[in-house]
Formats: C-alpha cells, structure tokens, sequence
C-alpha cells in the first residue's frame, strides 16, 4: 500500500478541520484552508471522483466567500456608522472573546468594537450602535462563510462518494 495517498488524507483532513475553526478565528483564513483541504483530498485520489471543473467551482465560491465575508462586514458597520476602530477592535475583541468560551466569543466582537469606537467617538450611543453595526457585520460574515464551506464540503462529498 503507498503511504503519500494516506498522508495526503491526513493532511486534508486537518486542513479542512482548521478551516472550520477558522470560521470564527479571525487569524485563520478559514474558507482558503477548507479549499486547499478539499484540492489535497482531491489530489490524494488522482483527481478521478473529483476533477478540475468541481476544483474551479470549489475556487469561485471560495472567491465568492471572501466577498461575503468583506460585503457583510462593510454593510454592517456602514448602516450604524461604524469606522476602522470598530473592525479592529471586533477582531480584537473576537480573539480575547475565545477565552472566554462560548459568550466570550458571541460577546467579545462587540465589546471589542464598543471600546474601539468609544475611544474615537465622544458619546456611549453612537459607540454602541457602531460597535453594534461591526458586531452584526461581522456575525453575518460568518455566517456566511460558514454557509459557504458547507457548501463546498456538501459538493465534494457528492462527487466523491456519488
């Protein structure tokens, strides 16, 4: 039996498993490593269950993620009047929310960008409902490559097993 299919499996496993914690992990480019975890599983069996025109499909929604993922969070912060501070105080906020379990990481984007926008803005209202926008931005773009990723594995798994 030869072994580099088997690693090959391996690594696309964890590729794919570190995508999905990249959902929500603002470090990880989580729909990029789904992709690249899916193109290796494809690879490891020669491209014969899943070839090149399901890889081009699995690449543009990665593409079309990605625009979810920035649409999302422009829309968001921009209907409530959020500004940079915002965004970087919700990544902020999103990586010290993941010691806090769960509420921390519902929670943590959007203290992170009330603080953020409270050191920039002058009154509590306008901060909470920039910060509320980041939040929410931010929460449908996960949303959405969540939705995205799902997709993608669903696609694979069809091609491969069916």
């Amino acid at each position: 039996m030869d072994i580099f299919p088997l690693l090959l499996r391996i690594v696309a496993l964890l590729l794919v498993v570190a995508g999905i914690a990249g959902m929500v992990l603002p470090a990880l480019p989580g729909i990029l490593l789904v992709f690249a975890g899916l193109f290796i599983a494809a690879w490891a069996d020669g491209f014969s269950y899943v070839g090149s025109g399901t890889i081009i499909v699995l690449g543009l929604l990665t593409i079309l993620g990605y625009a979810f993922d920035f649409l999302a969070g422009a829309l968001g912060a921009r209907a409530f009047g959020a500004g940079r501070p915002a965004f970087l105080g919700a990544a902020a906020g999103t990586i010290a929310g993941l010691f806090f379990g769960l509420p921390g990481i519902i929670f943590g984007p959007f203290i992170g960008a009330f603080a953020a926008e409270l050191s920039v803005r002058r009154t509590v209202g306008a901060a909470g409902l920039a910060g509320f926008g980041a939040w929410i931005g931010m929460v449908a773009g996960i949303a959405g490559k969540i939705a995205v990723a799902a997709v993608m594995i669903g696609i694979f798994a069809f091609r491969r097993f069916f």
